[in-house]
């Protein structure tokens, strides 16, 4: 069996999904699903201290850095080598998310044992099943990664088909970042529109980007989902408590990593929690005041 080491979080739950979790010799630092990775010697980490940091702060650290030209990650040369991986996966969509191309390039030079490098790169649904299949076909679990995109393939269609029959679309505004504001990029408008939901700030198959508070409020959107990218649920709602008043949305913490950051087969709980979510407000909404 190939020994795989996964650069990013998606990349390790589609392993573990295609039932070859066995075969991770390492990880990075942000991989933690299923709990069983914990256990993985950590192969990327980041070059910046953020621990702690406010969300204005990390983004004001991650940008000075940026702007430098440095990588926001460090690749340990001298493990990568001793695990002598076949398989890498990690990715060239997001320089802030996870090793995007340099470091890692760096980094192999001096690997004898020579590994393809798969780059998980999706900015769509449909990109992201097709990453599964082409992690499937590279470490030889095609037949698994098939069942699983053809059951998120056939969620999807069911989903799309409700969606179709509303009469009403949930307005909303879908936050990856608080502080300051940042959109919905990539896949996530995708999911907010199957769910039955429309936001217009959001950017479909793009980068997420910075947005204002006055363009939120001129929306006047009924439900507000925060989901700040690379936290879970509990900082979620901490962040939520701090939101400026936003007329009577209702707001809609969310963890993010297990559902909307991380482009891997989970993808489709995600939109049967933005689902929910659209649900309760209607419903919130038709009861009224008291």
């Amino acid at each position: 069996m190939p020994r795989i080491i996964s650069l990013l979080p998606a990349g390790t739950e589609i392993v573990a999904a295609l039932g070859a979790v066995d075969d991770l010799v390492g990880r990075s630092h942000e991989c933690d699903f299923p709990a069983r990775v914990a256990e993985l010697p950590i192969v990327s980490k980041p070059s910046l201290a953020l621990d702690g940091l406010s969300q204005s702060a990390i983004d004001a650290a991650v940008s000075a850095h940026m702007a430098t030209g440095e990588s926001l990650y460090v690749v340990d040369e001298r493990l990568l080598d001793d695990l002598a991986p076949d398989v890498i996966l990690t990715q060239d969509l997001c320089q802030v998310c996870a090793p995007s191309g340099n470091e890692l390039s760096r980094a192999l030079a001096s690997v004898s044992s020579k590994p393809s490098v798969l780059y998980l790169t999706p900015r769509t649904l449909e990109e992201i099943d097709e990453n599964i299949l082409d992690v499937g076909d590279t470490i030889g679990r095609g037949a698994e990664a098939a069942m699983i995109v053809d059951h998120n393939r056939a969620r999807v269609r069911e989903w799309r088909s409700v969606a179709a029959r509303r009469t009403h679309r949930t307005r909303v505004s879908f936050l990856e970042w608080t502080d300051p504001p940042f959109c919905a990029g990539h896949w996530v408008p995708q999911m907010i529109e199957l769910a039955g939901g429309t936001d217009p700030l959001g950017r479909a198959g793009a980068d997420s980007v910075r947005v204002s508070w006055d363009d939120i409020h001129a929306w006047e959107p009924e439900v507000v989902i925060v989901a700040p990218c690379g936290f879970g649920l509990a900082d979620a709602k901490r962040m939520a408590s701090d939101l400026p008043p936003l007329g009577n949305a209702r707001i809609v913490p969310v963890d993010a990593n297990a559902f909307f950051a991380r482009p891997g087969p989970r993808y489709i709980e995600g939109i049967e929690v933005l689902a929910r979510a659209f649900q309760q407000a209607a419903e919130s909404a038709d009861r009224g005041p008291g």
